[in-house]
């Protein structure tokens, strides 16, 4: 995250250089984000954030009536069910939930040769992505499979998600496998990334 500072006013003021009454430089700004283990009590605010995130990334991907159909209520009785299986954290900012992550130290979406882990989910409040938030669950998911003695993590996504993809690949992921998957009544193609860990 950047903020915007006042540099050096009376250096410049009433120089020919100076235009403005204040001059301002660009600071990078170091937000305090805590990584911790799920609470029922923050499954409402996580099933927000995954159902902006669907209608916001995949907005011209995945058909609108199936985006549109998504329900709070039903997903987050869903999440109630099943919160506590596999390794599930969220990350915090300000005591706001503002992104989070599943992942499993097994293989959840099939047997792929080599790899013995896999990141389920990720996802970050679409207002705050680009602010290290992704990459701060990313390597806690990471560096936990690690200390269990995983070597070989995968993740999947959709194929024509390509700002996520960036973002894993800048993260070391190698393209490894494709197939199709369905949403409401299309086929859609998601991809896999590899990682050695």
């Amino acid at each position: 995250m950047y903020i915007w500072e006042v540099k050096d006013v009376n250096a410049y003021w009433g120089s020919k250089r100076c235009t403005k009454k204040y001059l301002y430089r660009k600071v990078k700004f170091k937000m305090n984000i805590n990584i911790r283990n799920i609470e029922e009590k923050d499954i409402e605010a996580v099933v927000n954030i995954q159902i902006d995130g669907w209608q916001t990334a995949y907005k011209g991907i995945i058909d609108d009536t199936y985006l549109k159909s998504m329900n709070a209520k039903e997903r987050i009785n869903e999440r109630k069910k099943d919160y506590k299986l596999g390794s599930f954290i969220v990350a915090e900012l300000d005591n706001k939930i503002v992104g989070f992550c599943r992942y499993d130290d097994k293989l959840i979406s099939g047997n792929i040769e080599g790899y013995d882990c896999e990141l389920k989910a990720l996802y970050v409040k679409s207002n705050l992505k680009r602010q290290s938030i992704g990459k701060s669950l990313f390597n806690y998911a990471k560096n936990d499979l690690k200390s269990r003695k995983k070597t070989k993590m995968i993740l999947w996504c959709l194929k024509e998600n390509y700002p996520a993809r960036a973002f894993y690949e800048k993260m070391g992921g190698k393209l490894i496998q494709e197939k199709g998957i369905k949403f409401g009544n299309k086929t859609y193609q998601e991809v896999a990334f590899g990682y050695n860990i």
